[in-house]
């Protein structure tokens, strides 16, 4: 398979369109033949490659996580942070990815191939964000033996809470209050891990 052949353009393709249809319909309205239409391309060549709806999603949330912004190094962990809480805070706040992300959290609570694809989408974006924190703990601003994965979801936890409970998208306020919070308690000592 060449990059940017025939194969990567029918796949961006049907990601897009999947995209399109869950922010614009949410997750029940997700159909490989719909998807292959509003692509442009053969049924059979979607159901061939992706098989189910929660296939073309878990790959769909795949490309996401790699298409995802890079952490961004501030040289602090209140900075690093601030940033990653201000990153979830734009995607949250972005029509579309807004959309889709609820779209898909909201079908992942029901189906299992759903759950698990967004579930390793959040382990790489945890992952890519986990060494500010390691980071933070080399410069002395955390103590030794934090728990780099759990500061790192605490930031972007209340971001995504608030958004699901009440339907408002956290505003810059709620972000820097997400870092902020996370920060203090991990310098606390809340996410050190017993060895």
């Amino acid at each position: 398979m060449r990059p940017g052949g025939r194969t990567a353009r029918v796949r961006a393709a049907v990601l897009r369109a999947a995209g399109d249809v869950l922010a614009e319909e949410g997750f029940a309205h997700l159909d490989l033949a719909d998807v292959a239409r509003r692509a442009e391309v053969g049924k059979t060549t979607v159901y061939r490659r992706w098989g189910s709806v929660a296939g073309l999603v878990a790959d769909l949330l795949g490309d996401m996580a790699e298409q995802s912004l890079p952490r961004v190094d501030t040289g602090s962990v209140l900075g690093d942070l601030r940033a990653n809480a201000d990153l979830v805070r734009r995607t949250l706040a972005d029509p579309r990815q807004g959309a889709l992300f609820r779209a898909v959290i909201a079908a992942g609570a029901c189906d299992a191939r759903t759950a698990e694809a967004l579930r390793r989408f959040y382990e790489v974006r945890v992952a890519e964000w986990a060494p500010c924190v390691e980071q933070g703990v080399a410069r002395g601003e955390l103590p030794v033996g934090t728990d780099a994965v759990g500061v790192v979801r605490a930031v972007s936890a209340p971001l995504y809470y608030g958004l699901l409970t009440t339907g408002v998208v956290p505003g810059a306020a709620d972000a820097e209050r997400a870092a902020e919070a996370a920060v203090a308690a991990a310098a606390a000592g809340v996410f050190v891990v017993a060895e």
